[in-house]
C-alpha cells in the first residue's frame, strides 16, 4: 500500500473531536483526522467498534452528540443541503423500497439528489435527457444492467448492495463514504468492487469502513483503526507496523484491539 499523492492541500474532510452517546453507551470518543482529494481511507476495527456510527456521523445522516465535520469547509451542522451533495454515502443495510423495480428506485433517487427544475435555460426535454445520461452511468459503473426492471425485494444480497453503490454514486459526488462496500459480494464482485474503489480513489476522497484487514491493506492509502470508539492508531500499512514493531498487519491489528489502549 503505497501513501496517497494529495491532488490538494486542502482537506476535503475534516473530523473535529466529534463524540456519539446512546444513552450511556459513549460510541464514538473524541474522533478527529483528516482526509484529502486522491486518499483511499480505511476505517478498520472490529464489529461494534464504532465505524457505522462515525460515518452516519461524517454523512449528516446522525448528529454527533459534540464536536463538528466539515466538507471542503462547509459545516455537515450548519449547511446540510451543500454538504450532502458533495457525499455520496452506501451505509451498512442500505434501506430500499423492496417493492419498487432497481430502475424505478435509482430514477427516484436520481430526482432527489439531483433536484433538477425548469427554468430558462433548462428545458423539460434537457432536464428528462440528464436523468437518463446519469442512470446509465451509475448502471454501468455498478454492472447492474441486468436487474433493472427486477423488483429489489427478489434481488440477492449482492446485487443488492451493487445498487445501493449505484446509488451512492448520483451526481458524482466528490466524496464517497462506503460503509463495508464488499459485503455480500461474490468473489469476482468483490474483486470488480476493489478495483473501482481504488480507480476512483485518483480523483476523489474515498472513506471505507471494514473489518477485513486484506481489504483494508488492498485499497487504502491511509488506515485509521478504530476500537471501543476511538482512533488506536492511524497511518500506512508501512507506518502501523514500524510504529507497533510488528511484522504483519493482522498481528498489529491484533496486538491492538486486545490491548484497546492508543499508541499515537
Amino acid at each position: 500500500m503505497k501513501a496517497a499523492k494529495r491532488i490538494t492541500n486542502v482537506p476535503s474532510l475534516r473530523i473535529e473531536n466529534i463524540s456519539k452517546c446512546f444513552e450511556n453507551i459513549i460510541a464514538v470518543h473524541d474522533v478527529s483526522f483528516e482526509t484529502y482529494k486522491g486518499e483511499i481511507v480505511a476505517l478498520l476495527g472490529p464489529n461494534g467498534a464504532g465505524k457505522s456510527t462515525l460515518m452516519n456521523m461524517i454523512s449528516g445522516y446522525l448528529a454527533p452528540s459534540s464536536g463538528a465535520v466539515f466538507v471542503n469547509g462547509n459545516s455537515v451542522e450548519k449547511d446540510a443541503l451543500l454538504t450532502k451533495k458533495d457525499i455520496g454515502f452506501l451505509p451498512e443495510g442500505a434501506p430500499m423500497y423492496a417493492d419498487m423495480s432497481v430502475k424505478l428506485f435509482l430514477e427516484y433517487f436520481i430526482e432527489l439528489k439531483l433536484n433538477l427544475v425548469e427554468s430558462g435555460t433548462l428545458l423539460k426535454k434537457q432536464i428528462k435527457d440528464i436523468y437518463k445520461q446519469e442512470l446509465s452511468r451509475i448502471v454501468q459503473i455498478a454492472k447492474i444492467e441486468s436487474v433493472l426492471q427486477q423488483k429489489i425485494e427478489n434481488l440477492s444480497k449482492g446485487y443488492t448492495r451493487r445498487v445501493g453503490f449505484a446509488a451512492s454514486l448520483i451526481g458524482n459526488p466528490p466524496i464517497l463514504l462506503l460503509d463495508e462496500p464488499t459485503d455480500g459480494l461474490d468473489p469476482n464482485q468483490k474483486t470488480h468492487m476493489r478495483q473501482l474503489i481504488k480507480e476512483m480513489g485518483k480523483d476523489k476522497t474515498l472513506i471505507i469502513s471494514t473489518h477485513l484487514l486484506d481489504e483494508a491493506e488492498d485499497m487504502a492509502t491511509k488506515i485509521i483503526l478504530i476500537n471501543k470508539g476511538k482512533i488506536i492508531i492511524s497511518g500506512t500499512v508501512k507506518e502501523i507496523l514500524a510504529k507497533t514493531k510488528q511484522k504483519t498487519l493482522a498481528s498489529a491489528f491484533s496486538s491492538l484491539t486486545q490491548k484497546g489502549d492508543s499508541d499515537e
